[in-house]
């Protein structure tokens, strides 16, 4: 656990300024089995510090790759300095940040760094059961992929806070032979928030779930290709998920909705059917834990949860404390750094589309000639909410019944057109947390939702 090296040095902040100090570590640990053969095995550890000074509306920034009393000192000198600089030669006269609600959040639990050998041990015995049990895979990959960051912030108003977010997870990849003679793919992740040791407990806790995957696969090994056009489709979980993050979070994110997203002229305006909603969880999502919780951000925000669309309205943006002040609303928790020499930016944290009332075996009975799409290998969007997600795992829908599964195809289309089609949404939520989203910086992000049956544009051979 970091020493507490920044909050003595609060009593050097420029008066009439808003400040932010952060020590921070970043630790990385991977293991890659391919075949049975140990091919990646890495670990990383990052350490500095940051300072960031506000003034007359504009910001200072200055980090060292250390972690010391006298690095917290350079780093804050030199910010303070960098702020009266551009404030001498930009002056935007704006005055200092307006307060928020301040306090001590108490230091989260201390993690265990386990051995290299964990990882190692725990992906072999995968990996044998796999081998012995699936002999007649192509190839088979198990890859554990685990980080944490751990952050101390003190702040010349807000919450000090002492944040320890470490997350683990086991990727495991299974290619097999399809019926034309080419090879086909699936993979599936496991894990979540909390270290390696208490989320990998045995590796026969996986194996079901291999199992699952397995069978899957062997469905998509005698797949058929998708008819292409704009069809009528039930979205799983994953997908609807990564909708929520990529076409529409990123467009109502404060930053980029001034930069002139599609999303800069609709608030308070229908941009969904009425049966959706979607929320940014800050640290608590449906009466559980987030999946990846944020209970102050990087600015000492207390964090809170965004309101993006309330039954179909565009109801806000998510803001850090200068973008909120601009747009008159409150920041609640959304600026986050991912190393110590990155300044925070307007992130989401745990984004998702609002459960509804149907269940997935109604939604799929209700379709005569669709396509019910389970899981994203990757998907883009941009500033118009315009966007394309690869399809990794899907099956036909036949007159209610699901029939053939699908070979890799995409799904594209315009987000708030998409999803003014939606007339269905499933009641339960499925969460992936395992990504990074690559907004200028990586950041550890959590995305999530139900089932939707809507119209989509999906490709075809």
């Amino acid at each position: 656990m970091l020493k507490d090296i920044v909050s003595t040095h609060k009593s050097a902040f420029a008066p009439g300024a808003s400040t932010e100090l952060r020590a921070q570590r970043n630790l990385v640990r991977r293991v890659v089995m391919q075949n049975g053969n140990l091919v990646g095995n890495a670990r990383s550890d990052t350490k500095g510090v940051s300072a960031r000074v506000y003034k007359n509306g504009l910001y200072g920034f200055a980090s060292a790759a250390e972690l010391s009393e006298a690095a917290v000192k350079k780093a804050l000198e030199k910010a303070t300095y960098n702020a009266a600089f551009l404030d001498s030669h930009a002056g935007r006269g704006k005055g200092a940040l307006p307060f928020i609600q301040s306090g001590v959040r108490p230091a989260d639990e201390d993690m265990n760094d386990v051995p290299q050998k964990t990882y190692i041990d725990f992906l072999r015995a995968v990996d044998n059961y796999i081998q012995k049990k699936y002999p007649k895979l192509l190839s088979r990959s198990v890859v554990s992929a685990c980080d944490s960051m751990e952050k101390l912030i003190c702040t010349s108003d807000g919450y000090a806070s002492h944040i320890i977010a470490p997350r683990g997870y086991v990727y495991t990849m299974l290619t097999a032979e399809g019926k034309d003679k080419a090879p086909v793919e699936l993979y599936e992740v496991f894990g979540g928030r909390g270290t390696f040791d208490r989320s990998f407990s045995k590796p026969e806790l996986l194996f079901d779930t291999i199992d699952r995957l397995h069978e899957r696969l062997m469905h998509k090994a005698e797949g058929v290709h998708a008819e292409a056009g704009n069809k009528l489709c039930i979205l799983g979980g994953i997908l609807s998920g990564m909708l929520a993050h990529e076409a529409v979070g990123h467009t109502v994110e404060a930053d980029l909705v001034l930069a002139g997203s599609v999303a800069q002229h609709l608030l308070n305006k229908p941009v969904a059917s009425p049966l959706v909603s979607m929320v940014d969880f800050a640290h608590t999502a449906l009466g559980e834990t987030a999946p990846l919780p944020v209970y102050v951000d990087d600015e000492g925000v207390a964090a809170e949860d965004a309101l993006l669309i309330q039954e179909g309205i565009l109801r806000g943006y998510m803001v850090n404390r200068e973008m909120g002040e601009r747009l008159k609303m409150a920041p609640q928790g959304n600026a986050r750094a991912y190393m110590f020499s990155d300044e925070p930016l307007i992130r989401m944290r745990n984004t998702t589309v609002m459960p509804g009332t149907s269940t997935l075996d109604d939604m799929i009975s209700s379709v005569d000639d669709g396509y019910y799409l389970l899981n994203s290998g990757n998907g883009q969007a941009d500033a118009t909410g315009e966007f394309m997600f690869g399809i990794t795992m899907g099956y036909e829908i036949k007159n209610g019944k699901l029939g053939r599964a699908l070979k890799d195809t995409t799904v594209s289309g315009v987000a708030f057109d998409m999803l003014k089609t939606v007339d269905m949404v499933g009641d339960t939520v499925t969460w992936s947390s395992s990504g990074y989203c690559g907004k200028k910086q990586r950041m550890p992000v959590g995305m999530g939702g139900p089932a939707l049956r809507c119209r989509i544009t999906i490709g075809g051979r």
